[in-house]
């Protein structure tokens, strides 16, 4: 399978496919007699298995130490590999209380403005004396 079809199939631009390769995030893919990738059903498992990870947010680096450490394929990595996500799931939980922290901030404006707005409002449209 080519890039683009492969691109189609997992929802990845096909330059993301290749920076991914060129990281080494994934393994080199296998060209064909013109040059062009081949990519195998092991290819898309690893370009799969790298999407879930990094649609989850965890970042490039942590991506890239965690398959490292799968790479070594050794038990003494198992709790490596589990910090490596206990660490990236903090991540996330902190940007999620700052998002809702934003939110709050936000509709506490929105409420105030609406009570300004609607005061304003009204006394356009009142009977003056």
């Amino acid at each position: 399978m080519n890039i683009k079809k492969a691109s189609e199939l997992l929802g990845l631009s096909s330059d993301t496919i290749r920076y991914y390769e060129r990281i080494g995030l994934i393994p080199p893919i296998q060209r064909n007699s013109a040059g062009i990738r081949d990519f195998s059903e092991q290819d898309l498992a690893a370009l799969e298995f790298v999407r879930c990870f990094r649609s989850a947010g965890v970042s490039v680096e942590s991506l890239m130490n965690y398959i490292h450490l799968c790479q070594d394929g050794e038990e003494q990595h198992l709790e490596k590999r589990r910090a490596i996500l206990v660490d990236e799931r903090e991540k996330l939980q902190k940007k999620a209380d700052e998002l809702l922290s934003a939110i709050s901030r936000l509709d506490y404006k929105i409420e105030n403005y609406e009570r300004v707005i609607v005061k304003k409002e009204k006394r356009l449209f009142e009977k003056g004396d």
